[in-house]
């Protein structure tokens, strides 16, 4: 006896998931020039990799005979795929549906948690989230006949702290992430929307005409400017959906599968002893000048190597990707463009870059030109320090190996946390570099104010003791006391770094895991 209706029943009933929320809903989802749920997995994945999970769900319509009409799909599509041939699980709402409402059915198969979670959960398998939807509705009580506690209405368990330290969540929103989705996509450790084409936030305009009387729209309360630059509660911004699906991909190919595992190795033919000249005269001579550290970053990285997080926001800090001789790194570099400073929002993001490394087991370099933190009363009243202090107990809790490469400056409180004092304490320097308590200037004038003062003529003493204190901060005197371990030709940083990035990778063998996170962070 054979099986083929059934069979049949089941293509019958696929065909009619493919449907989505219909043709002309689709079509006028296109025309405002966003992708569907399908495409959106089917531009990220290897080609013919989707394996889909509970593409029959949904609700189906049937006469009077039981014979069914038709089903119109849950409005959520995920499963597994491979991207860079490495499964993944992926899935997204389907926005043509209801606008992409959370399906309040027995269990849902993603959204709020859901079965896609679950599924990266179980096979530490990476998680990848297309958000577009909103969260509960004030209609749910009346079509319940009660109200349910917020997060308990279908789904109570919540594994999102789980995920952050077992395998790598990123999160795409893709069109509005309001109320539960929007906090859901935060709980990831790569975020990126589209620009002009996305908005985040707690609540929407309605609401916040109602609660605050203020009149605003979509983009002003949530749009990229605001969440990607001044809030920083999305990491990158994506020109539009194919630049984000390729950012998806780069992000994860410097990520291994989960942490019982070592991120890859891409090997290259960079050669590992590159000399550039060019980094001879990179950093002027004029210490008040900047210079392009992105630029000094991809000439001794591989090449095409680096993919930066959170470029739009604290920049006057550097955090990003990158490949030595295949082996990714983590970069975390002060940008003299910006100051170099570490303020709140370069040290918040500073923070989460050290966990994020420190997770995946990816090995940290510092590339140091920091004058030391923001000063003044705007600083203060930020809580500069207190942003800084929780920069240096990430620091501190991290585990992977770590080198620190003196460019110019290295001041303060700041220059300390960009040094390792837990294990080897490995720190090289270019012959540009200068370190100390206080920078020069500035520490002169509040360590002899009194002498400066009470001299015939304050300037040139101020001058002369400037140049007294600036004759012991000398690399190389330094270098002599072995207090810094290496004060190295730039042109030869490239083959430097490469040799002791290849040594760490046994030690970061014997990390792999989930790592211990004990204490309070400041």
């Amino acid at each position: 006896m054979s099986w083929k209706e059934e069979a049949d029943e089941i293509i019958r009933r696929r065909a009619m998931a493919e449907e989505m929320g219909g043709a002309e809903r689709v079509t006028k989802h296109r025309e405002r020039g966003y992708f569907t749920i399908r495409d959106r997995i089917a531009g990220t994945i290897d080609p013919g990799s989707f394996q889909e999970v509970g593409k029959l769900s949904g609700t189906g319509s049937y006469d009077e005979d039981g014979n069914l009409i038709n089903v119109k799909p849950a409005p959520y599509v995920m499963g597994l795929g491979r991207i860079g041939g490495r499964l993944v699980a992926i899935g997204g709402e389907d926005s043509t549906i209801g606008g992409g409402t959370n399906w309040g059915d027995i269990r849902r198969k993603g959204g709020q948690g859901g079965f896609v979670d679950d599924l990266a959960e179980q096979y530490r398998l990476p998680l990848v989230r297309f958000i577009d939807g909103f969260g509960g509705s004030a209609a749910t009580g009346k079509k319940k006949g009660y109200t349910v506690l917020p997060g308990h209405a279908v789904h109570p368990r919540d594994n999102s702290a789980i995920l952050l330290g077992s395998v790598p969540v990123v999160s795409a929103v893709m069109g509005v992430a309001a109320g539960a989705p929007a906090g859901k996509t935060l709980m990831s450790h790569f975020s990126i929307m589209i620009k002009g084409k996305s908005q985040i936030f707690a609540g929407g305009p309605p609401l916040v005409e109602r609660g605050t009387g203020e009149t605003v729209t979509r983009e002003e309360l949530g749009g990229w400017k605001i969440a990607v630059e001044k809030a920083g509660v999305i990491h990158n911004v994506a020109k539009d959906e194919e630049d984000c699906f390729r950012q998806i991909k780069q992000f994860l190919s410097y990520m291994p599968q989960n942490v019982w595992e070592m991120p890859p190795i891409v090997r290259t033919d960079d050669s590992v002893d590159r000399r550039e000249e060019e980094l001879l005269d990179i950093v002027p001579r004029d210490r008040r000048k900047p210079y392009d550290m992105h630029k000094l970053i991809r000439l001794v990285m591989d090449k095409d190597s680096t993919f930066e997080i959170q470029p739009r926001y604290g920049r006057a800090a550097i955090t990003t990707l990158a490949r030595l001789n295949g082996y990714p790194v983590g970069i975390i570099a002060n940008n003299p463009m910006y100051g170099g400073v570490v303020d709140v929002k370069s040290g918040r993001k500073q923070a989460h870059f050290i966990d994020l490394c420190d997770c995946f087991h990816i090995p940290l370099l510092f590339l140091i030109d920091v004058p030391g933190y923001a000063i003044g009363t705007v600083a203060e009243e930020d809580g500069t320090l207190l942003e800084g202090m929780r920069q240096l107990h990430a620091r501190l809790q991290s585990t992977v190996p770590q080198m620190s490469l003196v460019i110019r400056r290295c001041f303060g409180m700041a220059g300390g946390t960009a040094l390792d004092k837990n294990v080897l304490d490995f720190k090289i320097a270019w012959p540009s570099a200068e370190w100390g308590s206080l920078p020069i200037e500035g520490g002169v004038t509040a360590a002899f104010r009194r002498e400066i003062a009470e001299a015939p003529d304050p300037e040139a003493r101020r001058k002369e003791l400037e140049d007294e204190i600036r004759s012991y901060a000398n690399p190389f005197q330094t270098a002599e006391a072995f207090s810094v371990e290496d004060i190295i030709d730039p042109r030869e940083t490239r083959q430097y770094l490469c040799t002791f990035y290849e040594a760490m990778q046994a030690r970061l063998k014997e990390q792999i895991g989930q790592k211990a996170k004990f204490g309070v962070r400041p």
